[in-house]
C-alpha cells in the first residue's frame, strides 16, 4: 500500500465522500459512468502519496522537494539569507510528490509567513510575489554554524502552504517539514561554504531527501573529516 500524507486528511475525506456519492448515482443510473469518479478519488490519493525517503549523502545539501529545477542564481549577503550564496529554485508539478523535506540536519530558527498573489510558479516573478513561507534553519559543518533558507511558494492552482514546524526543532536530514497542495514551487537558499559545489543544473529532475543539490567545497569536506 502506498503511504499517504498527513497533511492531505481533510481532502483525502473529502474525496472519499463526494466520489463515493457520485459512484453510488452513476452505479444506478448508469453504470459505466461510475469510473469516472473513481479515476477521481485515485488522483487525490495518487496526489498525496508520501513514499519513504533515506538520504544517501546526509551531510550533502539534499533537494527539499521533488520535482524540476528551474532556476540556479546567485544571492547577495543582503538577502533574506543574510550571507552570499545561492539560490536553487524546483517546480512542482501535479503528478510529483509534493511532501517538502529538509535539505539538511539542523535547526528551526525562524518560520516567516508573507501573504502575495498565486501566479504560474513556472514564472520568475512568482519567486517574489507569491504567498509564501520562509523557513531559516540553523546548521553547524564542519564546527561552524550555517543559515539554510527554504521557502515554500504558493502557484497558480496552488492556494494552501503547509508548514509542519515550531521554532527551536530539531531535524535530521531529509525529515519532512510540510508540503504545497496542488502545484507549486520550493527554493533553497545556501551559503557559499554549504553549497561550493553545485551538483545539479536547471531542467534536471530531483526527488525530496534523495537528490544532492550542492555540497561544500572539497576542501572544507576533507577538513570536516579530520
Amino acid at each position: 500500500m502506498i503511504p499517504l500524507a498527513k497533511y492531505g486528511i481533510r481532502e483525502m475525506l473529502a474525496a472519499t465522500g463526494v466520489c463515493g456519492a457520485l459512484a453510488v448515482v452513476a452505479a444506478l443510473t448508469f453504470p459505466p459512468a461510475a469510473v469516472l469518479p473513481a479515476a477521481a478519488w485515485a488522483c487525490v490519493m495518487i496526489f498525496f502519496r508520501d513514499p519513504p525517503r533515506r538520504p544517501a549523502e546526509p551531510d550533502a545539501l539534499l533537494s527539499p522537494a521533488d520535482g524540476k529545477v528551474v532556476d540556479v542564481s546567485p544571492v547577495a549577503a543582503d538577502s533574506m539569507l543574510g550571507v552570499e550564496g545561492v539560490r536553487i529554485g524546483i517546480f512542482m508539478g501535479l503528478l510529483d510528490v509534493h511532501v517538502n523535506r529538509s535539505p539538511l540536519a539542523g535547526t528551526v530558527e525562524r518560520i516567516t509567513h508573507s501573504p502575495g498573489g498565486h501566479l504560474d510558479a513556472r514564472c520568475g516573478a512568482a519567486a517574489e510575489r507569491n504567498e509564501s513561507t520562509a523557513i531559516l534553519l540553523r546548521c553547524r559543518w564542519a564546527g561552524r554554524s550555517h543559515p539554510l533558507l527554504v521557502r515554500q511558494i504558493a502557484g497558480l492552482v496552488a492556494r494552501r502552504i503547509v508548514t509542519d514546524l515550531r521554532v527551536g526543532q530539531q531535524l535530521a536530514a531529509a525529515e519532512r517539514i510540510g508540503m504545497v497542495k496542488f502545484g507549486s514551487r520550493v527554493e533553497l537558499w545556501a551559503p557559499t561554504e554549504l553549497a561550493g559545489e553545485l551538483a545539479v543544473s536547471v531542467g534536471q529532475k530531483v526527488r525530496a531527501g534523495r537528490s544532492v543539490l550542492a555540497r561544500p567545497p572539497a576542501g572544507d569536506r576533507q577538513e570536516a573529516a579530520q
